[in-house]
């Protein structure tokens, strides 16, 4: 992995539109979309998301930087951070919450992860 982009939002359409914001920004591959229903009234929306993308590291740069425009736009932006040659332990912990585990999607394959 060269470079890991973190991107969390609020709403999970907020965090689809970012996703495909990102991935036509750049050469980026989107690797897992995590969720999470936070328990605190303070919250403002009932979903925080999470987006997941690698690739180069100016690549996952650009991307982040337009899903956070877009975000910021819709006033669902939490907080981006892009890791630059992580840690090869670090790409367990990019899939570790992945929606795609959810037990209602247990049976989509994981395509994308498969290498290109």
């Amino acid at each position: 992995m060269k470079a890991l982009g973190m991107l969390e939002v609020y709403s999970f359409t907020t965090a689809v539109c970012a996703a495909d914001i990102a991935a036509k920004t750049a050469d980026v591959k989107i690797v897992a979309f995590d969720r999470n229903r936070p328990v605190s009234p303070d919250v403002p929306a009932p979903l925080v998301m999470m987006i997941k993308m690698v690739g180069d590291v100016a690549a996952v740069k650009s991307a982040v930087e337009a899903a956070e425009s877009y975000a910021k736009s819709k006033g669902k932006f939490i907080v981006s951070h892009v890791i630059a040659r992580p840690d090869d332990k670090i790409e367990k912990m990019a899939y570790l919450m992945d929606i795609n585990k959810d037990k209602y999607n247990k049976k989509l394959p994981k395509s994308f992860l498969e290498e290109d």
